[in-house]
């Protein structure tokens, strides 16, 4: 890959941060060490390293997307802000190519002091644009952060979706090459959030975007490649699929800690699901047809060891087992697993997704055993039904989570979790828009005569 196609480039990125105890060890920290040096001596160190970025090394093609998730703390903050510009880092380098703009923390580059407007020259300036560039594009700014006549109030009385709408149509009009979102989105309304997203899509097609969030569902969503940073350090990159079901994995075993061991089982599985070929016969009438591939032994996920899910079917409704299903069909699903240990309350549930990792209709049994609790005892085979219609969702191809655990809404721990139990293939002729299709019973066109 050449220079001209990368547009970050990280190399042995470091940042360290001296911690004290007492603000008097900061003054001792001063001075001593000059004193001890005067006098010959050796001189007492009145701090501890913290390293919040260690050894950090990736490159961003031109025109990607990355995903960047991680726990609070885990250094994903700092080397945004070192790749902004904003820190100086201890040691590695940071070359990016093109114009940078950047969300960060809430507020971040904001004069309290200063109303929305003067604000917003402010931030234009510091990104590169002229008087005169800001004063043709303040329209459209105002206009996109949409807060009316408190563009020409102090920041410091904005509520905080206020300050994200502002500082979000700033940067939506920069003509920036590169775009960095720190989680900065969590605190708009649903309908400004929907007008970021369609910006970002919009900005994907052109530019290079780092894209951090808690919304493991938004990272598939909007990013092909993702990081895992903990501890200061990249834990895991690759495809975000990958990435998000093992930080998945690994934020919930630091939750159970000692109390139960999550063992990795399965491959890495792919971006996509497992391809297969559909059966060639009968195009239905509604034109969605579902072909079930039982994947169970290849799906990726994690296991205590203390119950296992032996198998899961979608069966029609007579018990027997279709290669091919219709949409809008009322099927039966079934998980069944057995117990290595006695469960007091066990949960069977499952979760369609799609190829994204989103998603998009599941249950489980807790609505059931919370008014008639089951118990399972060692050695015993239990299962979970679910009956319900087929949905008329898109051509593509649909994974089935299916997963065990014991407790409550609230308190439960996963015993058994598999991403891709069932591989679900679905031929569309007629439902083509949004994430899951209606059957509509009747869609007419006429002209009024009245």
């Amino acid at each position: 890959m050449s220079s001209e196609d990368i547009a970050i480039r990280i190399d042995g990125l470091s940042k360290c941060y001296q911690i004290y105890d007492k603000p008097s060890d900061r003054l001792r920290q001063f001075v001593r060490p000059r004193i001890d040096s005067l006098l010959g001596r050796e001189s007492k160190q009145y701090f501890r390293d913290f390293w919040a970025v260690r050894d950090v090394s990736f490159q961003v093609k031109r025109g990607d997307t990355i995903g960047i998730v991680g726990r609070n703390g885990s250094g994903k903050s700092t080397l945004l802000q070192i790749i902004c510009g904003t820190l100086t880092p201890t040691a590695g380098t940071v070359e990016t190519r093109g114009r940078v703009a950047a969300l960060l923390e809430l507020g971040a580059g904001f004069n309290p002091e200063f109303s929305g407007r003067d604000n917003v020259y402010m931030n234009a300036a510091l990104l590169g644009l002229t008087r005169d560039q800001t004063d043709a594009r303040f329209d459209a700014i105002a206009a996109f952060a949409d807060i009316g006549q408190f563009i020409d109030q102090p920041v410091k009385t904005y509520s905080s979706g206020m300050y994200v709408r502002l500082a979000f149509a700033v940067i939506a009009h920069v003509d920036a090459d590169i775009l960095i979102v720190d989680e900065a989105l969590s605190v708009g309304d649903a309908v400004f959030t929907q007008k970021c997203m369609r910006f970002i899509r919009a900005f994907q097609e052109h530019g290079t975007l780092l894209f951090v969030s808690h919304d493991m569902g938004a990272i598939q969503n909007l990013c092909q490649n993702a990081l895992w940073m903990g501890g200061g350090e990249i834990k895991q990159s690759g495809p975000s699929k990958q990435v998000v079901e093992s930080y998945l994995r690994h934020t919930l075993q630091e939750t159970y800690g000692d109390s139960v061991q999550l063992d990795e089982v399965g491959q890495p599985s792919a971006d996509e699901p497992i391809d297969s070929e559909l059966a060639p016969d009968a195009q239905l009438d509604y034109g969605a047809r579902y072909q079930v591939v039982d994947n169970l032994s290849a799906a990726k996920g994690w296991k205590t060891g203390l119950v296992e899910i032996e198998r899961i079917t979608i069966t029609k409704m007579d018990g027997s087992e279709a290669a091919v299903l219709e949409g809008g069909e009322k099927i039966k699903l079934t998980i069944r697993a057995v117990a290595h240990q006695r469960m007091k309350s066990p949960i069977l549930g499952f979760m369609f997704r799609d190829r994204l990792g989103q998603d998009l209709f599941g249950e489980n049994t807790l609505a059931f055993t919370s008014l008639s609790p089951v118990m399972v005892n060692a050695g015993e085979t239990f299962a979970g039904e679910f009956v319900f219609r087929l949905p008329m969702l898109p051509n593509g191809e649909y994974a089935v989570m299916a997963s065990m655990a014991e407790g409550h809404q609230y308190d439960n721990t996963q015993h058994h979790y598999m991403h891709n139990a069932l591989i679900v293939n679905i031929a569309s002729s007629k439902v083509r828009f949004g994430l899951v299709g209606v059957p509509f019973e009747r869609v007419s066109l006429a002209v009024d005569t009245a």
